[in-house]
């Protein structure tokens, strides 16, 4: 069963990555039809844009040579020379969407240092150039200077002494305006009393849990919530690093009266106003009746990694191997924070590693676990954990803090949602899912999701649909928000709400997109074709059979209209080429688009391969 799971996930990733190759060529050919017709005067600018985006790319080969470079250019204490490593610096940062780790020193292979078993006196374990302590201080404190005639901040991120001194710093430019910064969207799961909203409450206030419940009271969005101390709704919280690295908390994290703390949240906006980047914390449900909200807002919420929480004392139980799953089924990366080890005997936490471990290194898996233990290990993680195949381990206590410092590190260096180009393409049509709608006094409807593509301004027009006969219908964005602080422009992989013109309430529904306007119109799908692996099905599955199925912002019951598998019925574990039809509506979906579908438990997953 592991093994076919295994190679269908690798299959759909070929075939979602082929579709989505093919759709991206389509679009770009389509918007420069579509900038032909309208203007001509913008050629310019846009050849210049390809120009460096080209530079771009031959010179990220060389990052290494070029923080070489740097470092000598700065060491040779030459004022032309401090000028060029200005320069090489500049191009660095902003190649990197203003945020870039240096490391100086001699460094240490990565898979000694993951694995724990780093030895100093082994010469082949360190790479780079030794570097003195004095040497270390200067280059420090030329580095800040330098980086400080840019516009930007250094802050120290760890330093080791001893055979190998060494030091990594974090150069980080603020950004321009609230619409460029960065956003990391990390989505939270684990089972019902694991601790996610403490530990949320913890990370986003700054003040320490009192072991009976006070850091989460904050969080909660309802009154039952409150009482029962479970999540039931989609909650999300922002945690924002300043320039420094540091992160950006409330002045009253100290105070004991939970009144204060609930009241006392900086506003979103003064966060967003401070921050050089953004954490998103989509707080989801563990209760097992609340599962279709924990889906769909993995499912449309787009995380660019899933923080899986353990509780210590419980183990990897119930809804928690669930949500793993699903992180898997959408190929998400996956970090483990096992939490409450200030109050767990040795032994039994023990125990919880020991099979936390066993989990991620079973077939279904294959992740290789890393135990963060110390500064350096979270801050060489975070950058490539998810193409690597690794998977973090953070052992944090909310009551004591202990831990806690490595996560903050972790999640300051995570790197941002849009700037994953290949999920989200800024030279395509314009795209927009819908994950919320509102009605707000005096503004009208409001809509909230993520740009998937192209690039969205206010005054636009766009179309919005698929409404209940397949059609779209034509309509302004009047204004939009990001993180509630006001902004005009938003590009692919951000958040934003739009209010929008002459629409009402009752006619939009989560799921719908909205495309900009143009001569090709959009096309909703009520039949399609998915190539599926059942994961779990106690009967047989036939023709009629229904289920609800979450694909992106999608949630739409379901029937199966045919099916390939010669006896006619599908059991668990079977692979077959299915035709689905939406029951009750049309909905806009793409080939390559991943579908998980469920009654009750996750069912099956699967890819569009085919619209009918």
């Amino acid at each position: 069963m592991a093994t076919t799971l295994r190679n269908f996930q690798s299959e759909i990733e070929q075939i979602h990555n082929r579709e989505f190759a093919k759709q991206k060529v389509n679009g770009a050919e389509q918007l420069q039809k579509e900038q032909k017709h309208s203007q001509v005067k913008g050629k310019a600018k846009e050849e210049a844009v390809i120009e460096l985006a080209k530079a771009g790319t031959e010179e990220l080969r060389d990052e290494a040579e070029a923080e070489e470079k740097i470092l000598e250019l700065l060491s040779s204490k030459v004022s032309a020379n401090h000028d060029s490593a200005r320069d090489i610096l500049a191009a660095l940062l902003t190649q990197n969407h203003g945020e870039y780790v240096l490391r100086v020193g001699a460094q240490p292979s990565k898979a000694k240092l993951f694995a724990g078993d780093l030895d100093n006196d082994v010469a082949e374990d360190w790479s780079g150039t030794e570097r003195t302590e004095d040497m270390l201080n200067f280059l420090l404190q030329e580095i800040t200077s330098t980086v400080e005639e840019v516009g930007g901040k250094t802050s120290l991120l760890f330093e080791a002494h001893g055979k190998h001194p060494r030091k990594s710093l974090l150069l980080r430019l603020p950004p321009p305006s609230v619409s460029l910064t960065p956003e990391v969207r990390c989505a939270v799961v684990g089972n019902v009393d694991s601790g996610k909203s403490t530990t949320l409450g913890v990370l986003t206030r700054g003040a320490l849990d009192d072991g009976r419940g006070r850091a989460r009271v904050s969080l909660f969005r309802h009154k039952h919530e409150i009482e029962s101390g479970r999540t039931s709704s989609v909650g999300m919280e922002i945690l924002g690093f300043a320039p420094s690295g540091s992160p950006i908390l409330p002045e009253t994290a100290i105070s004991n009266d939970t009144e204060v703390a609930r009241r006392e949240k900086l506003g979103w906006e003064e966060i967003s106003v401070q921050a050089s980047k953004i954490v998103s914390f989509i707080d989801l449900a563990g209760h097992e009746r609340y599962l279709k909200t924990t889906l769909y807002g993995l499912t449309s919420g787009a995380p660019s990694c899933v923080i899986l929480i353990v509780g210590a004392n419980a183990g990897l139980i119930g809804m928690s191997k669930e949500h793993l799953s699903i992180a898997l089924a959408l190929s998400v990366p996956v970090v483990v924070c096992i939490t409450k080890i200030d109050m767990t005997p040795a032994n039994v936490q023990a125990e919880t590693i020991k099979q936390v471990v066993k989990i991620l290194r079973s077939p279904g898996c294959r992740k290789v676990p890393v135990f963060v233990k110390s500064s350096e290990v979270a801050v060489e993680i975070a950058t490539g954990f998810g193409k690597e195949k690794l998977c973090p381990i953070f052992q944090i206590s909310n009551v004591t803090g202990e831990g806690l410092g490595h996560l903050r590190t972790f999640l300051n260096l995570l790197p941002s949602s849009e700037g994953d180009t290949d999920k989200f393409a800024v030279d395509q049509p314009l795209e927009f899912s819908v994950t919320e709608v509102w009605s707000v006094p005096y503004v009208g409807t409001v809509v909230n999701g993520i740009v998937n593509g192209g690039i969205i301004k206010t005054g636009d027009p766009v179309m919005l649909g698929p409404d209940s006969n397949g059609n779209f219908q034509s309509t302004v964005v009047k204004s939009m928000q990001r993180k509630r602080a006001p902004v005009t422009t938003a590009e692919a992989g951000q958040c934003v709400s739009c209010a929008l013109k002459r629409i009402r309430r009752n006619t939009v529904r989560k799921g719908m997109v909205m495309v900009s306007k143009s001569e090709i119109l959009p096309k909703a799908t009520r039949q399609f074709q998915g190539q599926v692996l059942i994961l779990y099905h106690n009967t047989t599955l036939q023709k009629n059979y229904q289920a609800m199925l979450h694909c992106g912002a999608v949630r739409q019951t379901v029937r199966i209209i045919d099916m390939d598998h010669p006896q006619g019925v599908l059991r668990t574990g079977d692979r077959a080429t299915v035709s689905f039809e939406f029951i009750s509506h049309p909905e806009f979906v793409k080939e390559g688009m991943k579908l998980l579908f469920r009654e009750g438990k996750t069912k099956g997953l699967g890819v569009i391969t085919k619209l009918l």
